[in-house]
């Protein structure tokens, strides 16, 4: 091999530099504040770079990041990895005391807070790491606030005097480019590191399987993209990436509010977003979804993060809205499968489609995936048979930061283990029943809380539910259901009704009769996680406690 040939790092610049190179002037806008092209948004991220190293950052330092989906913190997704340093993303959800604990196991160098979360940081800015040094602030009110932060600058101030950066440096691939955290059931949050290789490779698969497969949600650059998974969870899923490769039209959110995504979605023509299923139940059922039925029937939308249930699917169908489900993991950056249609199922009906969309998916491009037992043997592909499910990928994270204790244990054997139980059938779909922690043992059998809620959403009074297991004397666990019904059914259905309702679903062969829930309860509302998943953990504590069977 010659010494002279160039030997091409994947990096995030390369990224940019074609989406900035092929549609230079299309936008990129901030809700109704700030809206500019991706020409004069690279110039703002090479400012940005400039003035990081000019404050003192240096390759292999962490970045904090506090802010909500703003076109700063695009800014930022690009600027801070593609000067060697590392973007911490920090989920604003979790509990401050956690908040603190990520900064100072991180290690961060600098930290950029929107000036709404300046006085959480001064309340333990004594109890911040000696690593951390700096303080950017960033407003939307045209000015910095007042602060007790020592070392703290005005975050377009920083950029209007600093000295753009040239060209930006290449290094080896392998180099960290993100860090977040990621929060269990138990324990502290674990952090997760993704390289510069591996972005650039989940980019383009990602970007392969939405385009060039027949799914129902496609994406190519002529897409107008509205994120809604927050900035700070798992890269948005990649699509911030993603549209800097294309130069797409992005919408940014800032903070999710209904009325004003409506209004955006009319406004920017907006075609793409992904989100968790809540956030889908949000728009459909939001009083105002009719009244935008315009924009809604062009917008293509990847649910991830959880189960999309039936019911749901087939409300969003109903407007319009052209639905797929994604699946992955904070440790695998996060896709790993999609529901497209394999050749033999292109042309199905409305109805059949809603077969395929409502699975976990079909492995993407590059991904080894396998559902397999205790012992690690492949389980059956006949879409009864529960296992875990294992992978590998190009990008899925090789440790957990600081933690080889648990960086083994993902990894025993050498495949990530996802703590995800799963079928999968003749063609390869993979189906999640539940997580490991949360599937029912009823009598030593496995009883798939998802199948059961999938089936419940379908129920005309069913708004939301969640199956879960609770203590029995006689079989271990057995199957409770936490319902909220939909305005105006509060005393047109009863329990009876639920429970005949899935014998129908026995008689159909789609579930056996045993796992028919014990109890349906009635609830207001589900408790959510920080990223806007059902908290089971938290309903399992709460109903084992108060609730024991027979």
């Amino acid at each position: 091999m010659s010494s002279e040939a160039y030997h091409y790092p994947l990096l995030i610049k390369h990224l940019l530099e074609y989406g900035v190179s092929y549609a230079p002037d299309r936008e990129i806008v901030y809700r109704d504040i700030f809206r500019y092209t991706w020409r004069q948004f690279y110039e703002r991220v090479k400012r940005l770079a400039g003035a990081l190293m000019e404050i003192g950052v240096k390759p292999g330092m962490k970045v904090g990041v506090m802010d909500l989906d703003t076109h700063r913190y695009l800014e930022l997704y690009f600027a801070v990895p593609m000067v060697g340093a590392v973007l911490h993303t920090i989920n604003l959800r979790l509990p401050p005391e956690w908040i603190l604990y990520t900064i100072k196991h991180a290690e961060d160098s600098v930290l950029v807070v929107r000036d709404d979360f300046v006085p959480l940081v001064e309340k333990v800015k004594g109890m911040l790491p000696p690593t951390l040094k700096h303080f950017i602030i960033t407003s939307d009110r045209g000015e910095m606030p007042r602060t007790t932060l020592e070392k703290s600058y005005d975050y377009e101030e920083l950029l209007k005097n600093a000295e753009p950066v040239k060209e930006f440096p290449e290094f080896d691939e392998n180099t960290i480019a993100t860090l977040f955290y990621t929060t269990g059931t138990t324990g502290l949050p674990k952090g997760v590191v993704f390289t510069h290789r591996q972005l650039f490779l989940h980019t383009l698969a990602l970007q392969l399987y939405l385009s060039s497969f027949p799914i129902e949600s496609r994406l190519d650059s002529t897409d107008v993209v509205m994120p809604m998974v927050p900035f700070f969870h798992v890269h948005s899923w990649g699509l911030p990436y993603v549209a800097g490769l294309q130069g797409q039209k992005i919408v940014l959110l800032g903070k999710y509010e209904p009325d004003l995504i409506f209004e955006l979605m009319r406004r920017e023509k907006v075609t793409f977003s992904h989100m968790v299923p809540t956030l889908l139940h949000m728009m459909v059922y939001h009083p105002k979804a009719e009244e935008y039925r315009d924009a809604l029937s062009r917008w293509k939308v990847v649910i991830g993060g959880a189960a999309l249930p039936r019911g749901l699917a087939k409300r969003a169908m109903e407007l319009g809205i052209k639905v797929t489900q994604g699946y992955g993991l904070s440790e695998t950056c996060p896709v790993l499968t999609i529901s497209a249609f394999k050749p033999h199922l292109v042309g199905l009906s409305e109805e059949e489609k809603l077969n395929i969309i409502t699975k976990t998916g079909f492995p993407a491009p590059l991904v080894k995936l396998r559902v397999v037992d205790e012992e690690m043997r492949d389980v059956p592909r006949d879409g009864k048979t529960m296992g875990e499910i294992v992978v590998r990928a190009p990008w899925t994270t090789m440790e957990y930061y600081k933690n080889p204790e648990k960086t083994a244990e993902l990894w025993r054997g050498g495949w990530m283990h996802t703590g995800d139980v799963a079928v999968w059938d003749e063609d390869g779909y993979v189906t999640i029943t539940g997580r490991a922690k949360f599937v029912i043992k009823s009598g030593g059998e496995w009883i798939p809380p998802l199948k059961l809620e999938d089936i419940l959403s379908t129920h005309p009074a069913v708004s939301e539910v969640a199956v879960i297991g609770v203590p029995s004397a006689r079989w271990g666990e057995r199957p409770i259901a936490l319902i909220v019904l939909k305005p105006g059914y509060k005393d047109k259905v009863s329990e009876e009704d639920f429970r005949k309702f899935l014998e129908g679903a026995v008689e159909d062969g789609r579930i056996v009769k045993w796992w028919i829930p014990d109890k349906f309860i009635f609830v207001e509302s589900l408790p959510k996680t920080s990223v806007g998943k059902t908290d089971y953990l938290k309903l399992i504590e709460e109903y084992s406690k108060k609730m024991q069977l027979p």
